[in-house]
């Protein structure tokens, strides 16, 4: 722990009258707190994100979870290393009273893969201060001698989803130097191969189904919604992923000779994804929507969230959306289907006058609790076949280039499954109160947030209601070059976590 750190906690231990109750912690005296720690959690964050955390390499889990490891035993807390046939995770925990609740906290450690060359600082793991100019862009700046809100911190994992973390753990800080319990049982798990699909982590719930039992789930992970207001999620679309790879002839060929003569596969993978969508945006795929309902109290109850679709189409640089849903936030509640690559020939300074010898087409599609991923990759399957195709399990034979003229390879990946928790259920009434304690204000509540989450393995092995919440701002780049988080959204962040760790929950 950085020697600031210790500084400020025995600052915090010493001054004033020791708080012995969670509940004398109110909202004046949540903002004193917070304030207090700011600097030292920045400086830790900062020390943090020096950290790479790409999940594809062990030496940067290892060291990620050393970090991890060292600072919760600082904590007080039991810590337990989960081997995994792959790269281990990592629990923590902390009893309060065996007959208090108990609540599991998700912690997601790892961050996307890094290109160097497309951020603009000469590292993404050295953060750096910056501000917005008028014009959107942003230039660095040193740190100011008054907190400023609207700085951000730039750096890979910064709000995905490093921050979070540390906003938590510096609430835990806050709370043991001054001598305050959690309103409750803790439980920490930390995940160091989130955006790698998180593969281990049903394996290890299943094994360590006592370790994992608790009442609720609480991800700390997540952007905000939209409007950047507090915001707690109840559920998370699934997804799964399908490579379609539409043949052509058996090489390039010169498309002066052979134009007119051999049929070039960018024309036919055009026509095939054209037909999964029509003209308003609506998935083709007969059944794609099957089973996905909503009530009237459905629909009211998560359009109190306050958006409009011009203020989102301003946001997105977009002129129209797609017809899914009345809202924004009906359009979440319903599978999607996205085209998130295509490759066929060449462009740019490499670009030939070929007729390429095939198409890769990559596919990602979101699933909702009604629409499993097996049903809908089937379906898309399906699809295709009824116009034609004939699929080959890797590169065509002679005789099945000589004998089919539509030729496709469809191979799938099932990730994360869907997951929701109602609204206005006890892990509801408890988090908005302790987010409104901290806050002064609700959060908003939404169903359903457009991303995925691995929560499947604690929700349907263990049946724990789930709730994401969410800190980062939503403009954070999360998963591109220059990801960031908004200074403000910390600072809240570390106040909510107060309010959450010292919120009592009703029990029997």
């Amino acid at each position: 722990m950085p020697i600031l750190q210790h500084c400020l906690l025995l600052i915090l231990f010493m001054c004033g009258p020791l708080l012995v109750s969670a509940q004398n912690i109110g909202l004046r005296e949540i903002d004193r707190l917070t304030d207090a720690a700011l600097p030292a959690a920045l400086a830790e964050l900062t020390d943090f994100l020096a950290i790479p955390n790409d999940g594809n390499y062990p030496e940067q889990v290892e060291n990620n979870l050393v970090w991890c490891r060292e600072r919760f035993r600082g904590l007080d807390f039991t810590v337990t290393r989960l081997e995994t046939p792959g790269m281990p995770l990592l629990f923590a925990e902390k009893r309060v009273d065996p007959d208090l609740p108990t609540v599991l906290f998700y912690l997601q450690i790892d961050g996307q893969p890094v290109d160097s060359t497309a951020w603009d600082q000469p590292n993404p793991y050295r953060a750096v201060l910056k501000r917005q100019q008028a014009d959107g862009s942003y230039v660095t700046v040193d740190p100011p001698a008054v907190f400023d809100p609207e700085l951000r911190l730039f750096a890979r994992s910064a709000s995905d989803s490093k921050g979070p973390a540390v906003a938590f753990i510096t609430a835990l800080d806050v709370l043991r130097a001054r001598g305050i319990p959690p309103a409750y049982n803790v439980k920490v798990i930390m995940d160091f191969q989130e955006e790698l699909g998180s593969d281990d982590l049903p394996g290890a719930v299943e094994r360590h189904r006592e370790l994992f039992a608790a009442d609720f789930l609480v991800i700390m992970d997540g952007t905000r919604h939209v409007s950047n207001l507090p915001t707690l999620t109840f559920g998370a679309r699934g997804i799964a992923t399908v490579t379609l790879r539409i043949f052509g002839p058996r090489t390039a060929l010169h498309s002066g000779q052979y134009g007119n003569f051999a049929p070039n596969p960018v024309f036919t993978a055009a026509r095939l994804l054209a037909a999964m969508k029509d003209d308003s945006g609506r998935v083709t795929v007969p059944g794609f929507y099957a089973g996905v309902t909503l009530s009237e109290a459905d629909k009211r109850a998560m359009n109190t969230v306050p958006e409009t679709h011009a203020a989102i189409r301003q946001m997105v640089g977009i002129a129209e959306e797609e017809a899914i849903g009345d809202t924004y936030q009906e359009a979440l509640q319903y599978p999607s289907l996205n085209v998130r690559g295509i490759r066929g020939g060449w462009t740019g300074q490499e670009v030939r006058t070929l007729i390429p010898e095939f198409v890769t087409v990559e596919i990602d599609m979101r699933l909702v609790p009604e629409t499993p991923g097996e049903r809908q990759v089937q379906l898309l399957r399906d699809f295709i076949a009824d116009r034609g195709f004939y699929f080959v399990d890797d590169e065509p034979t002679e005789e099945e280039r000589l004998t089919h003229s539509r030729l496709i390879s469809f191979t799938y990946s099932l990730g994360s499954v869907p997951f929701r928790t109602e609204l206005g259920t006890p892990i509801d009434h408890w988090l908005t109160a302790g987010v409104t304690r901290a806050l002064g204000r609700e959060p908003i509540r939404m169903r359903l947030t457009g991303g995925s989450q691995p929560m499947g393995p604690f929700v349907n092995l263990l049946g724990l209601p789930a709730v994401s919440l969410r800190i980062p701002n939503p403009d954070n780049s999360i998963h591109a070059p220059n990801e960031n988080l908004r200074l403000g959204n910390f600072r809240e962040g570390i106040a909510e976590c107060l309010g959450v760790l010292t919120e009592d929950i009703p029990h029997d």
